[in-house]
């Protein structure tokens, strides 16, 4: 039986958009100057309250794109990372954050709006080790969305999508690099693309270096799912290396 007496607490919710992408074969995230209090001034991930009771949690973080990045919401697939609660997290009350990820290539520069002084891509390594400090628990969900999309490389055609239409193996390494934060030995890493069936086909082209021999050329092939997938190294230490 249920005390008359009883309320429920109040909790507000919010949401937060982990977005990278890769810039200058650097994985980078996109971060906002928060504009107002708390933590005016520092960097954060966009994101914001729900507008209203009536508002659903994946149209406010489309709405929040819009208004913190200017970002084109139609380009970006957004999946749901994770949901944030731990008490303390918010100075401004108990406050429970559901968190989005979105991996996209060639994404442009954002324009702050709103409650947002400023917006850019900031290098993931300087968010991991410390040299871009970032508000609330905004960190904890950075290095969740970093794993998420390691992951959706093992086990995904997603690398190809940051290549030209046509590209060579090297050019593909350099992808998995980027987001997995690691040098790959490039005979390795070709024998394993070459046993995934339908990953890449060849184009049957070749570009021409200014030394050397000419490089095969490659295109996205028609799987979508790795089998095997692409087991990246059992370790990866705090600098990103193996």
């Amino acid at each position: 039986m249920i005390e008359e007496s009883w309320s429920p607490p109040e909790v507000l919710v919010t949401v937060d958009l982990v977005i990278f992408t890769l810039r200058e074969q650097e994985l980078s995230v996109l971060l906002v100057e928060r504009g107002v209090a708390p933590y005016r001034g520092a960097r954060a991930l966009p994101g914001g309250f729900l507008n209203h009771a009536g508002e659903d949690i994946l149209d406010a973080a489309h709405r929040e794109l819009r208004e913190e990045a200017d970002l084109d919401v139609a380009r970006l697939h957004l999946e749901q990372l994770g949901t944030y609660g731990a008490p303390g997290r918010d100075p401004r009350g108990r406050v429970i954050s559901v968190a989005y990820l979105a991996i996209a290539p060639e994404l442009p520069d954002p324009v702050a709006g709103t409650d947002a002084a400023d917006a850019g891509w900031e290098s993931v390594q300087d968010v991991l080790f410390g040299r871009t400090k970032l508000a609330f628990d905004h960190l904890r969900i950075v290095t969740d969305g970093i794993e998420r999309a390691r992951s959706k490389l093992e086990h995904s055609a997603l690398a190809t999508a940051f290549c030209r239409e046509t590209f060579t193996i090297a050019e593909l390494q350099q992808v998995y690099e980027a987001v997995w934060g690691v040098q790959l030995d490039p005979r390795n890493f070709y024998r394993k693309v070459q046993k995934v069936p339908g990953f890449i086909e060849p184009a049957g082209q070749e570009r021409r270096a200014t030394k050397g021999r000419p490089a095969r050329l490659f295109k996205a092939g028609p799987t979508t799912v790795l089998h095997p997938p692409l087991v990246r190294p059992e370790s990866i230490d705090s600098e990103g290396a193996r």
